[in-house]
């Protein structure tokens, strides 16, 4: 009798044991909410700030050289020109009209969304302004029938997605009411060299890539076209980081030598108020 009564005893669940056990349990699960809270939170402030003052922005191509480089980041102005449905990720707000809508100004490096895919976001220059004309002929740009003055800088190397090196002038361009800014050129007698006349429709603006023969903008009106205010993002401000791209993400120990350390807080804003140059070339 006393063996069975031992082996029951031995045998029986200890409550004492159990509690112990699901104490902690019943901590992690507490834990797992706190944190789950937190990093939502988190999120909510992140997502906030992103839609409602600044979004960054990476440079993926080569088509706003030399004044963006491919590996460039950059934080886009929210408030800058108000908001519409694409300041907000996905464009999901409802949004009909922009609020507190502020017109960009000419020579503004902007942030859109894509007139023939809303979901690409593009960044290029103001050019020109609603209601004005734009034409391209042999490479110079007019803007209302008067040629824009630009100013022979340098001959430069540029390296080409394949690896390859290309030839190309660099020049000052100073757009109507002086704002100036810097351009590349391969030739004056590319596919983009020559064009119709644009006139850019009310409530649009006409953009363009300072580097000038690689660059999908509003002379392309099957991709780009002239630009609707309600597709603009923001203004690109300044950036705030810049990698060469010759370190891996993993790679940590090659990063002290591709972080591009001369372009880090670099001011985006075109020069303004400049003196028109008369050496054109």
């Amino acid at each position: 009798m006393s063996d069975k009564i031992e082996n029951t005893v031995d045998t029986s669940p200890d409550k004492s044991g159990d509690q112990e056990q699901k104490k902690p349990v019943l901590i992690e699960k507490g834990e797992i909410s706190e944190f789950m809270k937190t990093a939502l939170v988190a999120v909510c402030i992140a997502l906030l700030i992103r839609s409602v003052l600044f979004e960054p922005f990476h440079i993926p191509s080569g088509s706003m050289k030399p004044t963006l480089l491919v590996g460039d980041y950059l934080f886009v102005n929210k408030p800058a020109y108000g908001y519409s449905r694409y300041s907000f990720p996905f464009g999901i707000a409802p949004i009909e009209q922009r609020i507190w809508p502020k017109e960009p100004a000419r020579g503004d490096v902007i942030v859109f969304a894509l007139p023939t895919d809303t979901g690409v976001d593009y960044i290029k220059r103001v050019i020109a302004l609603p209601g004005e004309t734009v034409m391209v002929r042999r490479g110079r740009l007019f803007i209302n029938d008067t040629i824009v003055p630009r100013e022979l800088v340098q001959e430069v190397m540029l390296d080409k997605a394949s690896g390859a090196t290309l030839p190309v002038i660099e020049y000052i361009e100073i757009l109507p009411g002086g704002v100036q800014h810097s351009i590349y050129e391969e030739s004056d007698m590319g596919p983009l060299d020559n064009t119709d006349l644009f006139t850019v429709p009310e409530g649009h603006y006409f953009v363009m890539g300072d580097n000038r023969d690689n660059s999908q903008d509003s002379r392309v009106a099957s991709r780009v076209g002239p630009v609707p205010f309600e597709n603009i993002v923001g203004r690109a401000d300044f950036l705030f980081f810049s990698t060469n791209g010759y370190a891996g993400l993993l790679e940590l120990w090659k990063w002290p030598w591709s972080i591009r350390y001369d372009r880090i807080a670099m001011d985006i804003d075109p020069v303004r108020d400049a003196i028109v140059v008369t050496n054109e070339k």
